[in-house]
């Protein structure tokens, strides 16, 4: 297969997708008005609703739903096929992933910028307000734990990507308050900071640092939990910084290193002009499970996730300065999302194939690299994949190996970085409103509610004494994160159903994500009974009847709208 034509195809149908049902489902569904005001104009504090430029707050809002999703799910999924992986990528981003973000955003900024959690309870029934937030919660404490360990175990496989990381955030700070304080002009100072992040990845490429085992009080500290512990930190302080100071400048820098490697890439796809060495279709490799329904689970950001809902209405809603900015950063994002997802592809379909690994070249390397279920799905495998095929592809271009490394390390730990200190944000606003719910008033203040998501979290990755403890519970999220869009387009429909507008564009993407998350979740419920693994059994069977609870008062919700309609 010709990946430049498959590029190139992608980008047209995106951009068709955009300027038909994106502004379609933004005049006639959501009816945006520039004339309306927003959360963040009307409730300004300086610290989370802040009215933003609609080009920072787009690089903070893509990086944040994106970090490492959009690549380490395309690297699995592929291991049934390129053509089922993309096909999913491009329909499930247009139809369903960008709708979903953009309906939650939205319903975000018609509700005070409330969380999609707490929007649930004013639009469906208070009754949900506690069972919704005590999934978002989990989902969020897992991320929190399972992001320290991808970070820390990115760091160890690309140590020339520490000193452009920590590099980045001075420069950030710097940048936030040129920007902000000085009110210079963001475009032009944000360039010259995208231009000394890049003066530092090159200086990492040559200076890598591999952090040491710490003995410690007669304890030893491998490097995973030493990163672990300092990421958290970080994750405290930035999450209770004012958004201006560290998080849109950071993730503004992150947007301009968005473009530059997808404009890398795209060259590179172009000189290389690599082949696809990846099956088309291969529905049972060995050790798999069966590709439906679990290639929609594996496969979310690029194409729907759920995690994007508590974005939208956590973080970006409270920064929109103008209602009419919704469609380029709730729907546009997605879209790019996907883009993103369609490199990933090519990167370890094809960009392997260029590579020479133990005397293996082109579909001889990708078979070896994908030879089972085993083989293709550690983190390590995943993202090196993708960061050693997309660095194959940049070679095209002249780029010295270890710089094009680094580059592309740097891409990959910067996105992740963001979803942390983004989750933990969203974290402290979730236990924010669970505490006021269940009258815990001392935690709901800003420092209270990030200390015991940052502790939790904590709690979590390292109660195994190695920083790994986050996986005990990873085999959850998967189809929690997906029940939680399902939830998310439940809530929107209902919002479409009390303003009397057609229920379809969400109703049925709803159908479907319900009918592949909670088949796979049976799926995985079976797995956990047969090998004895009890605690996730009984919490799995906690999560699905809430679903089901939510599902049926926000039935009764819908038949109540429908009727006043």
């Amino acid at each position: 297969m010709n990946t430049i034509l498959l590029a190139l195809g992608t980008g047209i149908l995106y951009l068709i997708a955009y300027q038909t049902y994106g502004k379609f489902l933004a005049k006639r569904i959501f009816k945006l008005n520039s004339d309306t005001p927003t959360p963040a104009v009307e409730q300004e504090d300086g610290v989370d609703f802040v009215p933003t430029q609609p080009e920072i707050l787009f690089g903070h809002h893509y990086t944040s739903i994106a970090g490492a999703g959009p690549i380490v799910g395309p690297a699995l999924a592929i291991i049934w096929g390129w053509v089922p992986a993309l096909l999913w990528i491009i329909f499930g981003s247009i139809l369903m992933g960008a709708v979903h973000d953009f309906g939650a955003l939205v319903v975000s900024l018609r509700n005070q910028g409330k969380t999609i959690g707490e929007v649930a309870a004013d639009l469906i029934s208070p009754r949900v307000r506690i069972m919704f937030l005590s999934i978002i919660s989990l989902a969020l404490l897992i991320v929190i734990a399972i992001f320290c360990l991808v970070i820390a175990s990115l760091f160890s496989l690309y140590p020339e990507s520490v000193i452009p990381i920590w590099i980045e955030i001075p420069i950030a700070i710097w940048l936030g308050r040129v920007i902000y304080k000085k009110k210079k002009h963001a475009l032009t100072y944000s360039l010259f900071a995208l231009a000394m992040l890049y003066i530092a990845v090159i200086i990492g490429a040559y200076y890598p640092i591999v952090m040491p085992s710490i003995e410690l009080a007669g304890v030893t500290l491998n490097p995973t939990v030493s990163w672990t512990i300092i990421l958290l930190i970080y994750a405290y302080i930035a999450s209770t910084m004012p958004v201006w100071c560290l998080l849109q400048p950071r993730d503004y820098i992150n947007g301009h290193e968005l473009f530059v490697a997808l404009g890398l890439l795209t060259l590179g796809v172009i000189f290389s002009n690599p082949t696809m060495v990846a099956p088309a279709y291969n529905p049972t490799p060995e050790g798999a499970p069966s590709m439906v329904p679990f290639l929609f689970i594996i496969l979310a950001c690029g194409a729907v996730s759920g995690f994007h809902s508590l974005v939208g209405s956590g973080t970006t809603s409270k920064q929109l300065a103008n209602e009419k900015h919704a469609l380029s950063i709730g729907y546009g994002s997605m879209l790019l999302e996907g883009m993103l997802a369609t490199f990933a592809v090519i990167a370890v379909g094809a960009g392997i194939g260029l590579m020479e690994k133990n005397g293996l070249t082109g579909a001889d390397l990708w078979n070896h690299q994908y030879a089972s279920w085993g083989a293709a799905k550690g983190l390590g495998a995943k993202v090196g994949h993708f960061v050693e095929g997309s660095a194959a592809m940049l070679g095209s271009l002249g780029i010295p190996s270890n710089i094009a490394l680094t580059i592309m390390g740097v891409f990959v730990v910067s996105f992740a970085c963001t979803t942390l200190d983004s989750a933990t944000r969203l974290q402290r606003y979730a236990l924010s409103e669970l505490s006021g719910g269940l009258k815990i008033q001392f935690l709901t203040g800003r420092h209270p509610a990030t200390i015991l998501a940052v502790f939790s979290g904590g709690l979590l990755a390292l109660h195994d004494g190695v920083g790994k403890g986050g996986l005990i519970l990873w085999p959850l999220f998967g189809a929690t994160n997906q029940l939680l869009a399902c939830l998310a387009l439940l809530v929107i429909t209902v919002y479409l159903a009390r303003v009397g507008q057609s229920l379809l564009y969400t109703l049925i993407p709803f159908c479907f994500m319900f009918l592949v998350t909670g088949w796979s979740m049976y799926e995985n419920m079976k797995g956990y009974a047969s090998k004895g693994d009890y605690m996730l059994l009984a919490m799995g069977g906690v999560i699905v009847s809430l679903e089901i609870w939510m599902v049926i008062e926000a039935s009764l919700a819908l038949k109540k709208n429908r009727a006043i309609n």
